[in-house]
């Protein structure tokens, strides 16, 4: 396992949020980091493509409105979508196990990321007094080279250590917690996607009377069986016809003022 390990720790780094070699943000944070696309990366390294997808999407619907301003976050993403999801394929206890594991990991995460942070500012004072003294090589160094070494540390380091010795452990302690454990990690598991859509719902919908499409796709998939192929159509129709069909908002024409005839004096 020393090779994937390697491989999962060094996405891990990658992807993670102050990470500049794939585009900054645009290929690191906001592509390899989510548990969409690790799942199938992770999948892909420790060979299990499909219940690396399975987990991945499981795990991606509980933080798909998850935002991060300024890098403030509940959770650490990053770390959800490499040891914790790594940790959940090797478990074998399938994705309601995997999302309670991530929820877990993921307010860890959080800990080491303001812990970087922290120690961040230690290297930004003394780029400022290499600024000072004139020290080009100074400056390079505390702002690009030992910032990222400290990020090498604290992602790769915990990464490749979850991943290789929690291949060897993960799945009989798992098979060694009592059922009573595994039952309620199947049941948070299953509710925190929900609690995810929900919550972007909040964020997107403007009327409560829009929830009505919401609940005829889920009509559609719990009900009716159909696909997804089928529900994109009939998503796509359902917009269509509001789009088109929707009440104007009558505009309001401006009054022009009334010309006074009688001089003011």
């Amino acid at each position: 396992m020393i090779i994937e390990a390697s491989l999962i720790g060094l996405l891990c780094y990658l992807g993670a949020l102050s990470s500049p070699w794939l585009l900054g943000l645009t290929g690191g944070w906001y592509l390899i980091s989510r548990p969409l696309i690790s799942g199938m990366l992770v999948g892909l390294i420790l060979g299990d493509v499909k219940t690396g997808i399975i987990i991945g999407v499981a795990v991606q619907a509980v933080y798909i409105a998850m935002v991060t301003p300024g890098g403030s976050m509940p959770a650490d993403l990053n770390f959800v979508a490499y040891p914790a999801i790594a940790l959940g394929i090797l478990s074998g206890q399938g994705p309601e196990v995997a999302v309670a594991l991530a929820a877990t990991i993921g307010i860890a995460g959080t800990i080491l990321f303001n812990a970087m942070m922290v120690l961040n500012s230690f290297w930004n004072h003394r780029a400022d007094v290499a600024l000072d003294k004139g020290d080009e090589r100074g400056i390079y160094l505390n702002s690009a080279i030992w910032p990222q070494a400290m990020n090498v540390v604290l992602r790769f380091v915990p990464t490749f250590i979850a991943v290789y010795f929690g291949a060897q452990y993960i799945s009989g302690f798992m098979d060694s917690l009592p059922k009573i454990v595994l039952s309620t990690m199947n049941v948070l598991g299953g509710i925190l996607p929900a609690v995810g859509i929900a919550i972007l719902l909040k964020q997107i919908i403007k009327s409560y009377t829009m929830l009505i499409y919401f609940l005829v796709g889920f009509v559609c998939i719990v009900f009716l069986k159909l696909n997804m192929v089928a529900l994109v159509i009939v998503g796509a129709l359902l917009a269509l016809i509001h789009y088109n069909y929707k009440p104007e908002t009558p505009q309001t024409v401006a009054s022009a003022p009334v010309p006074d005839d009688e001089d003011e004096f």
